[in-house]
């Protein structure tokens, strides 16, 4: 689903307009932009990513309504929506293979670099 379809779902749920909601599945849909493939989801739709949007926008926001709505069912209903469940962030990366690279293996050899004082100091 579109971040503004998400959107009109909260409404519908949580009372308010879609536009209360929509910043924060525009956060959780936005990683889109960096990794074009459905992996992007790894990120916030999981327990883990759900918690750095709470953090990221606060414990409940006020709807146009008045109502004060927790982030988190806000971003839950995200991911439930796009995935059925909620994983785990080692739900995700356990599907990921490791590679060298990620345990600090290097493919250039990395050579020392002499320090030049600034000027003016001694």
């Amino acid at each position: 689903m579109k971040p503004l379809m998400h959107a009109r779902s909260s409404a519908r749920r949580f009372g308010g307009t879609p536009e209360d909601y929509l910043p924060i599945h525009e956060k959780m849909d936005s990683t889109k932009a960096a990794h074009a493939e459905v992996t992007h989801r790894c990120v916030f739709h999981s327990a883990f990513g759900i918690f750095l949007i709470e953090e990221l926008f606060g414990q409940t926001l006020t709807n146009a309504d008045g109502k004060e709505v927790f982030v988190r069912d806000i971003a839950e209903q995200h991911v439930l929506e796009d995935l059925g469940c909620i994983p785990s962030l080692s739900d995700w990366l356990k599907e990921m293979p490791s590679q060298p690279w990620m345990a600090g293996a290097r493919k250039l050899k990395v050579s020392e670099v002499e320090l030049i004082p600034a000027r003016g100091r001694d």
